[in-house]
């Protein structure tokens, strides 16, 4: 068993800014033919940015599809053929201004992988120093600085329902538990 799905024909449904849209004609491993859609995403990258206290900084800012203000570790959308450690650490500058050291990644995450091509890139680092932030124009933010234990219990208790802050947070206690950190 192969577990493989061909692509017969591919169908432009939306081209914006963030995402791309598609519909496509597949043919499935017993020969069958079925559609999927398919968002296109240049992907993202996320940090978990860890001071000497254990301390996470996390941004809180509206997340317009839900409707709702949303507690997230740094992230952001890559730019088109960018290295994504770069990415991360300018976005942990300009949102929360943090300059880390001692970047590790912690893996990709596929956000929701039955529709979307999204792939967030993971990173923990030590947070070296904190200056200005410097946010996009559009970009309303407030910093809070969260203990990595209390960070943890707000996961497990769902007060951090965004999936990409619930992984780095407990790759981020796990490994830290183990001394790797």
């Amino acid at each position: 068993m192969e577990l493989f799905e061909k692509t017969l024909e591919t169908k432009e449904i939306f081209d914006g800014r963030v995402i791309h849209v598609t519909v496509d004609k597949i043919e499935l491993e017993n020969g069958n033919q079925s559609t999927r859609e398919v968002v296109g995403h240049p992907g993202g990258v996320c940090i978990a940015p860890l001071d000497e206290n254990n301390c996470l900084y996390f941004v809180r800012q509206f997340r317009y599809p839900y409707k709702e203000v949303v507690l997230e570790l740094p992230a952001g959308k890559l730019e088109k053929g960018s290295n994504p450690l770069e990415n991360g650490k300018r976005e942990l500058k300009e949102e929360v201004g943090a300059i880390g050291k001692g970047y590790v990644s912690l893996g990709q995450l596929y956000p929701s992988p039955g529709y979307c091509a999204e792939i967030i890139h993971l990173y923990f680092c030590r947070i070296d120093s904190v200056g200005d932030t410097c946010p996009d124009e559009d970009e309303f933010l407030k910093i809070e600085k969260i203990h990595i234990d209390k960070a943890v219990e707000m996961v497990l208790n769902n007060q951090i329902p965004d999936s990409k802050t619930q992984v780095a947070v407990l790759k981020t206690a796990m490994l830290l538990e183990k001394g790797v950190f």
